[in-house]
């Protein structure tokens, strides 16, 4: 988070494995968006911060952030809601696009990471 923006409590981490194209994250956040249960949250996309130097390939993340200390919305709730949208963009990418949709991990986000 940039300086200023507001102090996030708590936040949800979408990693896509080396399969994953530019297009692919950015699909997969445009889904994201459109979720009305996520509405309260920031979205963005932001470089992995476990890729080494000179990594080939799309080394990308969502994060998900609460920006909000009066969101009624739990993070256990948040991190299933957001599990179910993941699969339900693969799914959509199977029948839209060739080939086998990336694989995703949604993990909680450690406070430290940020």
């Amino acid at each position: 988070m940039a300086e200023g923006e507001g102090v996030a409590d708590q936040g949800i981490r979408v990693r896509l494995d080396e399969s994953a194209s530019r297009s692919d994250v950015s699909a997969l956040k445009a889904w994201l968006e459109r979720e009305q249960l996520l509405e309260e949250l920031r979205i963005v996309e932001r470089p992995r911060g476990d890729v080494p130097d000179g990594h080939m390939g799309v080394a990308m993340e969502i994060w998900l952030v609460v920006v909000s200390s009066s969101t009624t919305v739990v993070t256990d709730r948040l991190l299933s809601h957001i599990t179910r949208a993941v699969r339900a963009w693969q799914d959509n990418r199977r029948e839209v696009e060739s080939g086998e949709p990336p694989q995703v991990r949604v993990d909680r986000v450690n406070p430290d990471e940020r």
